[in-house]
């Protein structure tokens, strides 16, 4: 059946759609994804597929309305405990002809529900009952409290009521008018869902003002349409039931619907286009819920990512501004270069002192070396300390969402850096400037007039080109700018009297992309930390466009599928009903049975009743 097809993979997008993330949203549609995967498991495709299935009348209500002493006085015998179901249920009871047992021993309806044959506590368990003189076509089912103490009872009494076609919903005299037995009455008239109302332990006095006030209510809320059976207030038998008159009209009712094929087809149709329409409706709430989830996982991306690309401008600019032009790197250079003979020399014609500069630098290759060492020192101690940065931005961002904050209770070891950024950042640096002396060993092999500065000096003029990197935006100012842009002016002039200034310009800007190349790298290593954790999530964003797809697609084949009929299944409920209210009046010697219609008159019928001996209700 194509209808069938397209809600089986409404059901399994709905199922793979998870809401791992705690928005204030996510418990909700969690909730609603689980209730709509429950209902076509439980009813809808099993009912869609077994159109003639007999009629399920699940019997539910609240606390001590009399669910249990309804279905043993309609069976005529005990099947269901009395008194048990408060606060801690056993398992639900279901009632059926012996000639309907294939329909139910296996797992067709509730298939969540193992099949027993004794009283159990179990909520997880289904007690079936055979009872002969049930009629075939017809099963009762006896649910748990839907205003339980127990949060698992409430929780299969709804499971149970979604599974019905028929609800027969009990209430009280002194409880009609409470709040939870009305959520449910409107959840089930919204969906279109069919419903009986059993208003029970009716006090004789109050046979007709009662019923007609319940009766005013259903009208106001949308129930019009719904039989209302009054039972009253009477005497029960030494086996806890009520007298017959008092069910009759329900029995009649119930037994109506099951021998009427017609009949018992309008009200599944009805019920099953209604649970149809109702989940279609509710089906994208859980795609926006896991649009939200993806829209809350990108913005702890974007908040990660941004934290960490700041770390990387940041040391792409200080590292050229000469922020690094500071107490050690100065000291080395200026041991290195000694006093300003060598500035003065570098100002004659290039031609008439390479060998001085190769002869000066030759002499003071280790203190090139320490200059390349506390230079390597203060990037070092800047990239550490933006990567510390990144990560604090990042975790205050995300302990502003609430999503974010889940997340790093659950790791944390995002806290704080990674133990490994110290090692790495070292390893780094150290790695360019190997390759910023080997950039220089290569620029001056391929000019054979400066292959001894090559051989030589590449240590001082790797560590001069470093310094021209650190000095290229001049960031500093003030006396301390004073002498760091002498030394790059130094540097600069010791490296185009070995390359020249096109070449000079070349090796600078490579060397200073391949350093920031670098430190991306490692910001982006620990950005990894935090986009790794996001990655792990089971939010998908494709699903909330495939459960869209899937609600269209149910849409489109519940007004073309072959055997449905079921959105055009609006049809009135048997003609017991007729949209009236039905009450049912006793004294102690007689029954008088009153429909009562919307209207203020009232036709009565008198039957005889004698009184039975038993205790009272």
């Amino acid at each position: 059946m194509v209808l069938a097809a397209s809600l089986a993979a409404l059901r399994s997008a709905l199922e793979h759609g998870k809401l791992p993330l705690e928005l204030p949203d996510s418990k909700a549609s969690a909730s609603t994804a689980r209730q709509i995967v429950a209902q076509l498991d439980d009813y809808v495709l099993p009912r869609l597929v077994n159109l003639e299935a007999p009629l399920l009348a699940v019997i539910g209500g609240s606390t001590g309305a009399g669910k249990s002493t309804l279905i043993n006085s309609l069976v005529g015998r005990v099947v269901s405990e009395t008194g048990v179901i408060r606060p801690t249920t056993r398992s639900p009871v279901l009632v059926y002809n012996p000639a309907d047992e294939h329909w139910f021993s296996d797992e067709r309806i509730l298939p969540g529900l193992i099949r027993s044959r004794v009283t159990s506590h179990d909520q997880r368990s289904l007690q079936l009952v055979h009872e002969p003189t049930l009629p075939s076509g017809l099963a009762l089912l006896d649910a748990p409290d839907i205003d339980s103490v127990v949060e698992l009872n409430r929780t299969l009494a709804t499971q149970l009521l979604d599974a019905a076609d028929l609800w027969l919903f009990v209430t009280s005299a002194a409880r009609y008018a409470d709040a939870v037995p009305w959520e449910f009455l409107l959840a089930a008239a919204e969906r279109g869902a069919s419903i009986a109302v059993v208003l029970d332990r009716v006090p004789p006095g109050a046979m007709v003002v009662v019923p007609r006030d319940l009766g005013r209510l259903m009208t106001e809320r949308g129930l019009a349409e719904a039989p209302l059976f009054a039972v009253p207030e009477t005497l029960v038998d030494h086996l806890g039931l009520l007298p017959d008159a008092a069910v009759a009209p329900i029995r009649t009712y119930l037994a109506t619907l099951s021998a009427d094929k017609d009949a018992k087809e309008r009200v599944v149709r009805r019920t099953l286009d209604g649970a149809i329409a109702s989940l279609v409706a509710r089906a994208p709430e859980v795609a926006a819920a896991v649009d939200n989830q993806v829209a809350a996982v990108d913005l702890l991306r974007e908040d990660a990512e941004k934290s960490f690309a700041e770390a990387v401008r940041t040391v792409r600019v200080q590292s050229a501004d000469g922020t690094l032009l500071r107490g050690e790197v100065l000291s080395r250079w200026h041991d290195y270069v000694g006093t300003g003979d060598l500035m003065r020399t570098l100002d004659q014609k290039v031609s008439r002192l390479r060998d001085r500069v190769v002869g000066f630098l030759a002499g003071h290759s280790q203190r090139a070396e320490q200059v390349g060492v506390a230079a390597g020192s203060g990037l070092e101690a800047l990239i550490s300390a933006e990567g510390a940065a990144a990560n604090e931005r990042a975790v205050s961002a995300w302990q502003a969402h609430p999503a974010g904050r889940q997340v790093l209770a659950d790791h944390p070891e995002l806290a704080g850096p990674s133990s490994e950024l110290p090692a790495l950042v070292a390893r780094t640096i150290r790695d360019w400037q190997s390759d910023v002396l080997e950039l220089v060993g290569k620029e001056g092999a391929s000019k054979r007039t400066t292959a001894r500065i090559t051989a030589y000096s590449v240590n001082g003029v790797g560590a001069a080109l470093m310094l021209l990197i650190f000095f290229n935006t001049g960031g500093i100012t003030g006396a301390e700018g004073g002498v760091a842009a002498g030394t790059v002016v130094l540097a600069q002039r010791l490296l185009e009297s070995v390359f020249g200034d096109e070449a000079v310009r070349r090796l600078a800007e490579t060397a200073k992309q391949d350093l920031d190349a670098r430190v991306e790298g490692l910001m982006a290593s620990e950005l990894a930390r935090f986009t790794a954790v996001l990655d792990r999530l089971p939010i998908d964003a494709q699903r909330a466009e495939e459960i869209c797809q899937a609600v269209a697609q149910v849409s489109r084949d519940r007004q073309i599928d072959a055997a449905g009929q079921v959105v055009a299944a609006q049809a009135d409920l048997p003609e017991l009903s007729s949209g009236a209210t039905t009450a049912i009046a006793s004294d102690a010697t007689r029954v008088e049975l009153t429909t009562v219609s919307p209207s203020p008159t009232a036709e009565v019928v008198e039957a005889e009743l004698v009184p039975d001996e038993g205790a009272g209700r």
